[in-house]
């Protein structure tokens, strides 16, 4: 019969946050953030029984069942690190995970990002995708940026800029269906849907007592929703960050100078109290506010 062992990276976690004496300083060592380390540990504890740490607020010190098996897993750690690997590669980099919705990461954040990893070549990002308006967990993250409505409990958000929307549509579609010279002129036109774009707010700016569309096609990615605007399936709402090389090149129209100046939905930053705690981690925050904060 196989013996069940302790998972490798709890014992790691565990090691590391009895010689710190802090979550904090433990995730930034193994790259992880500190719930992630939290969880690790919550697992060694659940597999030994016992308690590891005595956690008082902030402050965590070693059980005394901790303080017993830290030298067991300590001499196992040893063991592992000690024995000889001649193609052992270089200390690994500081890694920064981050986690953003796709046409952020897109349209924004990629074409960017060459001026963080030039102004910091020894910092590792990794990007991973979100869906917009769920508000998930951290988890593995150390930063993300969510499109949502902005209230995330117990998490440090800031609102990274503000973005106008506008009904807008291809010069092919108006073509077809003839102008649009004014809001009550959409009664002929076909509105696309989006849970990310509600047309209801933008309603009331323009003075229209409509409800929110319920037919026609729906696209809840903020860059399919500007493909489908491009192709000629209807009008939508765009942002002028998404839209406005689409202006520039004729590929789409702005109907009205009526605009929604403060969506429903917006983009922020979200990350956890003790993420500046991590120097990379801290590096990267202030250049996404740099770059992006109140533009």
């Amino acid at each position: 019969m196989a013996t069940r062992l302790p998972p490798v990276h709890a014992l790691s976690a565990f090691e590391a946050a009895a010689r710190h004496g802090s979550f904090a300083v433990a995730a930034e060592e193994l790259c992880i953030t500190p719930s992630a380390l939290s969880h690790r540990i919550r697992l060694l504890e659940e597999y030994v029984g016992e308690r590891l740490f005595i956690r008082d607020g902030r402050t965590v010190s070693l059980s005394e069942f901790g303080r017993r098996y830290l030298e067991v897993v300590r001499g196992a750690l040893r063991a592992l690190s000690d024995f000889p690997m001649p193609h052992k590669s270089t200390p690994a980099q500081p890694r920064v995970k981050v986690t953003v919705p796709p046409t952020f990461a897109r349209c924004m954040l990629v074409p960017r990002l060459h001026e963080f990893t030039s102004r910091h070549p020894d910092i590792v990002i990794e990007l991973f995708l979100s869906v917009p308006l769920y508000d998930l967990s951290l988890a593995e993250s150390d930063v993300e940026v969510r499109f949502g409505i902005g209230k995330y409990p117990d998490l440090v958000t800031e609102k990274l800029f503000d973005e106008p929307t506008f009904p807008a549509a291809s010069p092919a579609y108006l073509e077809k269906i003839g102008p649009i010279n004014t809001p009550a002129d959409l009664q002929r036109a076909t509105l696309l849907r989006s849970a990310l774009e509600p047309w209801q707010p933008w309603f009331e700016v323009a003075g229209l007592d409509w409800p929110e569309p319920s037919t026609g096609l729906r696209l809840d990615d903020l860059g399919l929703l500007m493909e489908a605007i491009r192709q000629g399936y209807g009008v939508g709402l765009a942002r002028s960050h998404f839209a406005q090389h689409l202006i520039d090149s004729g590929e789409i129209v702005q109907l009205f100078d009526i605009c929604l100046a403060t969506p429903p939905h917006g983009y922020y930053m979200v990350h956890e109290y003790a993420a500046r705690d991590r120097p990379a981690t801290a590096l990267f925050i202030d250049w996404l506010l740099e770059v992006f904060g109140n533009r």
